[in-house]
């Protein structure tokens, strides 16, 4: 008998990732991540199971009443709704227990500090955003970075021409 995962992350086959945001990774230092349930209507249900959003623009921030609430982020309208169709930028409720909340909002007090989303999936069924405490880089930290990718893929290669030669 198989055991069965009891950790089911946003890395999961059965999840379907709808949406990821590749620019956070390279404009920001991902300091904490979480997994928020989010208020959906139902269009958006459907434009979201069509693969269809974007997390580019997007970021989080707390109302007054100390909700997260999610901003930015674009769910296409649903090609066949009717009148009851949502707008594509609207803000959106996070979902995430009282102490996570707490958490976050201790995080994000120190200054160049932000919310941003990473991903957006289906875990059992729900719609679910992964979101990050992100710390903004610099220019030279992003150069930095891309110059470290560049040299892992190039020794990466040239070890694979080398063993090539030798087998």
């Amino acid at each position: 008998m198989a055991k069965k995962n009891s950790r089911k992350g946003p890395k999961d086959p059965n999840n379907n990732v709808v949406a990821t945001n590749r620019r956070a990774r390279h404009d920001y230092n991902i300091l904490d991540r979480y997994e928020a349930g989010m208020v959906l209507t139902g269009t958006e249900v459907k434009s979201l199971r069509e693969g269809q959003a974007s997390l580019t623009d997007g970021f989080a921030a707390f109302s007054s009443g100390g909700e997260l609430w999610l901003e930015q982020v674009h769910i296409p309208e649903y090609l066949n709704g009717t009148w009851t169709n949502h707008s594509a930028r609207r803000k959106r409720k996070l979902l995430l227990h009282h102490k996570e909340l707490v958490k976050i909002t201790r995080q994000i007090e120190s200054p160049g500090h932000t919310i941003v989303p990473l991903q957006l999936y289906f875990k059992d069924g729900r719609a679910k955003v992964e979101i990050g405490i992100a710390q903004g880089k610099r220019e030279f930290d992003k150069r930095e970075t891309l110059r470290r990718k560049q040299d892992e893929r190039d020794a990466q290669r040239a070890m694979r021409y080398r063993n090539r030669g030798a087998a």
